[in-house]
């Protein structure tokens, strides 16, 4: 059964007429009613299109966060061929919120790393919701490195609303392990490709997104702090994210004006939760040409575009 956003509202009526439709047909209690069931279609079809695009911050916030959306996973299913995951950081344990490994994308041999959230409640907690501890992220570091020593691309799936906070983490250096490996991906002498893919929150996304290319889903969003955690220092009321998530600039439109990101991936009209595989082409269609542009590329001259690219975030002649 689908789930429906709350500004989906409208639509979400409008199915729901089409399925007891469908369902009265089934039964055969009722005759001569497919002209009704196109009309609700196009209905339908036509205010869902008319919803998403004029999406708000807030709106796209809650897009990005649907949990039908396809994870991590569903993309090294579709995209990666011979995938093998790696586990553990060779330090404390294993952390299931990062998932990491090699593989083959398009032919091509490439290391793999990416928040998974997890689809139903036990796999959401297996995986911590996404939400990494420093074992993750030292994990991370170990497979850009491994990855680098055998001259592999790097492709990174951003999907998190953010690291871990707890005392545990905090104790065995969460800080420290999101610095390392942010400063392993700028230092990296092989191409790597970031896509957000649902949330990409604060340091947690961070530390696996500082890429010679950022890719980011038309309703995705990337943000140094959650809408509801701004609103909660700024306002002390968390019930303001919606004002936070419009002042923050978080959507992949103002990113890309800011050139805070280097390229939007289409969602189809719906969201990427609507049609998964239509989403996953086009990411893969995305990082295919990412990937071309960087090939032609030196160690050296790889960081030093990395660099600039970061260090012109923000600045203006």
């Amino acid at each position: 059964m689908r789930s429906y956003l709350e500004f989906e509202k409208p639509v979400a009526d409008l199915e729901g007429q089409i399925q007891e439709l469908r369902a009265l047909v089934d039964k055969g209690e009722a005759v001569d009613v497919k002209d009704e069931i196109e009309k609700l279609e196009a209905k339908a079809g036509q205010a869902l299109t008319d919803l998403y695009l004029k999406l708000t911050a807030w709106q796209k916030t809650q897009v990005a966060r649907h949990p039908d959306r396809p994870h991590f996973v569903d993309y090294v299913e579709a995209l990666i061929d011979d995938f093998t995951e790696m586990a553990g950081d060779r330090s404390f344990g294993e952390d299931a919120a990062i998932v990491g490994g090699f593989g083959r994308f398009r032919g091509q041999p490439v290391a793999v790393i990416g928040h998974e959230k997890g689809a139903d409640t036990a796999s959401r907690l297996t995986h911590n919701f996404g939400m990494a501890r420093p074992e993750g992220y030292r994990k991370a570091v170990r497979l850009m490195q491994t990855a680098e020593r055998f001259g592999l691309p790097v492709i990174t799936l951003v999907d998190t609303a953010g690291a871990y906070p707890g005392i545990g983490a905090e104790e065995r250096g969460q800080a420290e392990a999101i610095a390392r490996s942010t400063d392993c991906c700028l230092g990296l002498g092989v191409p790597n490709v970031a896509v957000i893919i649902g949330e990409g929150g604060s340091g947690g996304a961070i530390a696996i997104a500082a890429t010679n290319r950022v890719l980011m889903l038309e309703h995705a969003i990337y943000s140094v702090i959650s809408p509801e955690g701004a609103a909660s220092i700024l306002w002390r009321d968390s019930a303001r994210a919606q004002d936070a998530a419009t002042g923050m600039k978080i959507t992949a439109q103002d990113l890309l004006k800011f050139k805070v990101i280097d390229a939007i991936v289409p969602e189809p009209v719906g969201g990427a939760h609507r049609a998964p595989a239509q989403v996953i082409a086009a990411t893969g269609a995305a990082l295919d040409k990412a990937l071309g542009d960087l090939a032609g590329l030196g160690p050296d001259e790889l960081r030093r575009v990395r660099w600039d690219k970061f260090l012109a975030i923000g600045r203006s002649l």
